[in-house]
């Protein structure tokens, strides 16, 4: 049988009814309830004798039926006129953005209900909740959104359900299905300082303890592995290693790298065959490449193949060699510029590239033949279902990031795309374990003239099919490809203060016009907007905090006890509140 969610009016009754609107615009509503009784982004529903219709409060504006009494202060008149003026002559109305529907079919006593829940029950028909294609006549009443709403659109905690927040007027849970959010790219979005590290952080735990998805996350400021100061509160919070230090497993880059301040579990380094000609052009903009070093690249491709790398940092850049009779000097036949005459390639060119490329080549993480293959053993650890975290330590370069994350992430992928073909091709009995692969400072990675380049661009275009899947952390997503952001499912964002980001995150989405105004309006900590494919509709939410009681909570210390519901109180939301 199709259950139907318990009405559940905790609140004191109806906010008022509806008075006009459209599909495409909105609702409009007649407050019956003072103004500041109701805040832009509660979570409303309008109820019909067939329908149930879900949405968020817009916008507020005040009207009056005549202008004169809404320009002229009403305190020098009797109390009782004042109460009549009120409500009736001057009023309130309210925008209700209406995006699901649930039919709740025929009346009880009417015939036709037992054949329309026959067909729900043999899943011929949908009853929702499903997209809105129509609207309330006038007059429906509209009500605040109970806690059993809540969960029928969002679910309730257990299995793969996390509770990510809470709606930010009631309190109510609201959860985030982790299994349907992998499925697709996502992205987690906020101005500096909005608290996004500690988002992801909690998103990343969510993962974790459910167990719907192996985690790599690039650590570009050691900020997700080991403990961590909260330089809000100046308090010390669990890295994910403590939280599950059998399930997480952290490298560092270079061999005796630190953590931070903590030893790693693994060493990563980097062999110089890993390098392809495009990961050097990825940094071309830091290296100063031109367009004569990308033809002295492809050169020294043919002439080396995947060995590119180590000969040419193995020649000699100012070798040369004396003919004894005529003692005219010419390149040596180890000299770079040797090489360049073979190749038929321009010698000041090629001596030049070698002086760009050689510090990269010298750094700590690059060698010629490793004693292990790190990218392997990262391979084996993420395909046991164990999540790696990759500290970049005291590698915060940006061009470091760029190559090393390219480079993993390229082999990572390529290992997932053989494994999903063995698996299509029957030649395996298992698919490939979903794979999540954190990136943060996402545009330096994902922006126009650089997604087509690297290895995060294709995965955000193409890999949903092959179980790899992105969340690109950012605080700049205008800088973002826009077809990447097009790509991306969930979305969670806090506080954009720039209207090109606000453009950007909601690109693409239905009711984004209704939208803009509860994004710019966010408060700066703690609430943020969830949208996108992983969720049934958006809603803004006051985020759960990374903090000593959420760490008790994945360790499955439960607060509070195990069978006990407690409600996010106003006591809670004070608290939280920076």
């Amino acid at each position: 049988m199709f259950d139907l969610p318990q009405d559940t009016q905790e609140t004191t009754g109806p906010l008022g009814y509806i008075v006009g609107g459209s599909l495409k615009s909105g609702l409009r509503v007649r407050l019956t309830v003072p103004a500041d009784a109701v805040q832009e982004g509660g979570f409303v529903v309008c109820e019909t004798p067939r329908y149930r219709y879900y949405g968020l409060v817009t916008d507020l504006q005040l009207g009056s039926t005549d202008p004169r009494f809404a320009d002229e202060k009403s305190d020098r008149l009797p109390a009782a006129i004042q109460g009549a003026l009120y409500g009736k002559t001057l009023y309130t109305t309210l925008e209700m953005y209406s995006t699901l529907l649930l039919d709740l079919g025929p009346d009880l006593t009417d015939p036709a209900r037992a054949e329309w829940q026959a067909r729900v029950d043999a899943g011929e028909e949908n009853p929702g909740p499903k997209p809105v294609k129509t609207v309330p006549a006038h007059h429906a009443p509209v009500r605040p959104a109970g806690e059993a709403d809540v969960a029928a659109i969002f679910g309730e905690e257990g299995d793969k359900n996390f509770v990510i927040g809470h709606t930010i007027e009631q309190g109510y849970p609201v959860c985030l299905d982790l299994e349907r959010f992998v499925k697709r790219s996502s992205g987690i979005f906020g101005a500096t300082g909005t608290g996004k590290s500690f988002l992801t952080r909690m998103v990343l735990a969510g993962l974790m303890q459910t167990a719907v998805a192996a985690a790599l996350v690039f650590d570009m400021h050691n900020e997700y592995g080991f403990d961590d100061q909260d330089s809000d509160r100046g308090t010390r919070v669990d890295g994910l290693k403590t939280l599950f230090h059998l399930k997480v497993d952290v490298g560092a880059l270079g061999s005796g790298s630190m953590a931070g301040s903590n030893r790693p579990d693994f060493d990563v380094v980097l062999a110089a065959d890993d390098f392809t000609i495009e990961d050097i052009l990825l940094i071309g903009e830091k290296l100063n490449l031109t367009e004569t070093s990308a033809a002295t690249l492809s050169a020294l491709e043919r002439s080396f193949g995947n060995k590119w790398f180590s000969k040419f940092i193995a020649m000699d850049p100012t070798a040369e060699e004396i003919d004894p009779e005529t003692a005219k000097k010419s390149p040596a036949p180890n000299s770079v510029a040797f090489w360049a005459r073979q190749a038929n390639v321009h010698e000041e060119a090629a001596k030049g590239l070698y002086r760009r490329l050689k510090p990269i080549y010298d750094k700590p993480y690059i060698v010629e033949k490793p004693a292990v293959d790190a990218v392997a053993e990262m391979v084996n650890r993420l395909e046991k279902g164990r999540h790696v975290i990759l500290s970049f330590g005291r590698f915060e370069a940006e061009e470091d990031y760029l190559l090393v994350s390219n480079i993993l992430t390229r082999r990572i992928r390529d290992r997932w795309v053989k494994s999903t073909e063995a698996f299509k091709s029957g030649m395996s009995v298992t698919s490939p374990r979903p794979l999540v692969i954190v990136v943060e400072e996402a545009h330096k990675l994902l922006s126009p003239g650089v997604s087509r380049q690297t290895a995060f661009g294709t995965i955000a275009r193409e890999m949903r099919k092959y179980n790899v899947t992105l969340l690109i952390v950012d605080q700049r997503p205008s800088g973002i490809d826009d077809e990447v952001m097009s790509q991306l499912g969930t979305r969670v964002t806090g506080w954009l203060g720039d209207e090109d980001d606000i453009r950007a995150v909601l690109s693409g989405l239905a009711g984004r016009d209704q939208l803009r105004g509860m994004l710019a309006r966010l408060q700066e900590k703690e609430e943020v907007l969830l949208l996108g494919w992983g969720v049934k509709m958006p809603i803004p939410i006051r985020s759960r905090r990374y903090d000593k009681r959420f760490s008790d909570e994945m360790r499955r210390r439960a607060v509070p006890a195990a069978g006990e519901t407690r409600r996010y109180t106003l006591d809670d939301a004070n608290r939280d509140l920076f």
